[in-house]
């Protein structure tokens, strides 16, 4: 069944756009005033792009978008195709150009009154503004690139938090920036991971797994198979009965990850406005679609 763009999709996408740019912006921000003077990065394709930068001297915004295109691809098929590709696409090139931008501009900015030379506070708050930003920009639906794309499909296919995906797979990047920069580069770094990732939990919905969409409608169908296309997880109906009303109607049950909000409040808008919508927490789910669900030894 295709499910044509409605004008509430397009309107939800603007509607995205200045979260994206607060969001990259703040990530870029924080990543140039506080961690690049020191070459300390939470890993990821930043520490990629400080360690060329050391060898080449090329502009580590510049190093980090052209790292970004291959992810792009990889990205391209498990995280919203297209509506993903431009989101992501923007907040890199955003990401990019405000990273050198305010490498070259704060520090003639910030001269007269320096915010700090500690290594410890640069890696606390350079973690937790990276983090709130990135956390702004993966409620749109899209990352800044870099391995937040691999992080995002390993917590969409597994549910796993951001901050434990962004540990597995930086760890050999900090590795790496210790034999470059020394390793008190590496513990700096593992302490901003840390802190990005829990700030980027927090900033995305807190700190539970999944969510259950529970939505009254008129038309069950329609309503399943966009569910079911825009969001890949299933959905399930049953027709209730109104206590003040007395009339029929129908109840969908979707159960999804809370990275998927936005995106389920767009689908209901663009299938039937009128609909009812209750959203419940759920600590975790298991099964087809999400953990898999096993006997533990």
């Amino acid at each position: 069944m295709n499910i044509p763009v409605t004008e509430a999709q397009v309107r939800g996408e603007l509607k995205r756009l200045p979260l994206l740019i607060v969001g990259t912006l703040l990530s870029a921000f924080s990543f140039a005033v506080f961690l690049v003077p020191y070459n300390l990065a939470a890993g990821g394709m930043g520490g990629v792009s400080l360690i060329i930068n050391n060898y080449t001297g090329w502009p580590v915004g510049t190093l980090y978008l052209i790292l970004n295109i291959p992810l792009l691809a990889i990205g391209f098929k498990d995280l919203g195709r297209w509506p993903f590709v431009w989101r992501t696409l923007l907040a890199a090139v955003l990401f990019a150009l405000g990273t050198d931008l305010f490498s070259w501009l704060m520090p003639q900015v910030l001269d007269p009154w320096p915010v700090t030379d500690d290594l410890l506070l640069s890696a606390m708050y350079g973690g937790l503004l990276g983090g709130i930003g990135a956390g702004m920009v993966y409620r749109t639906g899209s990352t800044m690139g870099g391995t937040g794309i691999i992080g995002r499909m390993i917590q969409l296919k597994t549910g796993l938090p951001l901050s434990q995906s962004f540990i597995y797979m930086d760890g050999v990047i900090l590795l790496a920036m210790g034999l470059v920069f020394g390793w008190q580069v590496t513990l700096y770094g593992l302490l901003i991971l840390i802190i990005n990732g829990l700030a980027a939990d927090y900033a995305l919905e807190g700190a539970s797994v999944t969510r259950i969409a529970n939505i009254v409608t008129n038309h069950p169908q329609e309503m399943s198979a966009a569910l079911i296309k825009t969001l890949g997880r299933g959905a399930s109906y049953w027709p209730i009965t109104g206590g003040y009303t007395g009339t029929t109607r129908y109840m969908v049950t979707c159960t999804l990850y809370r990275s998927q909000m936005a995106e389920v409040r767009d689908v209901v808008a663009g299938v039937e406005p009128a609909a009812f919508v209750t959203i419940t927490v759920g600590h975790r789910a298991l099964g087809e679609g999400f953990v898999p669900l096993a006997k533990e030894e």
